[in-house]
């Protein structure tokens, strides 16, 4: 199987996920949108999004659907499954609509629109996004500031998932240090070297600078 990949927050999601999980396959980076490239990669995915996972039968793509492949593949509770399946789903369905969301609003006007040159940030959507930030930050203080990890003793795919913009934070400048158990617990996802740096030894040529950054 191919990962296909960039540097953005959800294929990297998807690389860290393979790196951890120390999967057989092989990396390549990818560019659907660049010029001419859209009809190469449409049979593999129809929304020409990244990460795509390439198999001998059928393509899969969306990190989350990657992940639960991959971790079933390597024999891993990575993705939890029995018990601790449906609360791995909650945290999961969560962080998408409330967390990562909150991050990505925010980071999408201070970091991905000043990078590829998508106009002037909005600054009623970075308070918006913040706002939410804010709500769902307190949340999760009080849900870590008696365990290190989402689910169960060991880092899972919850905590990946919930963290998928937090790499990107010097650019979207987030207030993550007002939350000492959440910083915490981002300070041991950092410690796994497959969340710090994914991409090594890989070639995977650097996101654009953001200017003035």
């Amino acid at each position: 199987m191919k990962l296909l990949f960039s540097r953005n927050p959800n294929p990297r999601l998807a690389v860290a996920v393979a790196r951890y999980l120390d999967a057989k396959i092989e990396f390549e980076f990818a560019s659907p949108f660049a010029p001419g490239q859209a009809e190469r990669y449409r049979p593999l995915n129809p929304n020409l999004s990244l990460p795509i996972l390439v198999g001998p039968a059928k393509s899969l793509w969306e990190a989350d659907a990657i992940a639960c492949r991959l971790s079933r593949d390597a024999g891993s509770n990575f993705w939890r499954t029995g018990d601790d399946e449906p609360e791995m789903i909650r945290w999961l369905s969560w962080g998408k609509e409330n967390f990562a969301r909150a991050c990505d609003i925010v980071h999408f006007e201070r970091g991905t629109k000043q990078r590829y040159g998508l106009g002037a940030i909005d600054q009623e959507q970075v308070e918006e996004g913040l706002r939410r930030f804010a709500t769902s930050a307190a949340i999760l203080e009080v849900e870590l500031a008696g365990r290190s990890w989402l689910v169960g003793d060991t880092v899972s795919y919850a905590d990946f998932r919930m963290a998928t913009f937090l790499p990107f934070n010097n650019a979207a400048r987030l207030p993550l240090g007002d939350y000492p158990a959440v910083s915490r617990w981002y300070g041991r996802l950092e410690a796994i070297d497959a969340w710090r740096d994914p991409f090594r030894g890989l070639d995977a040529p650097a996101l654009a600078p953001i200017p003035g950054g």
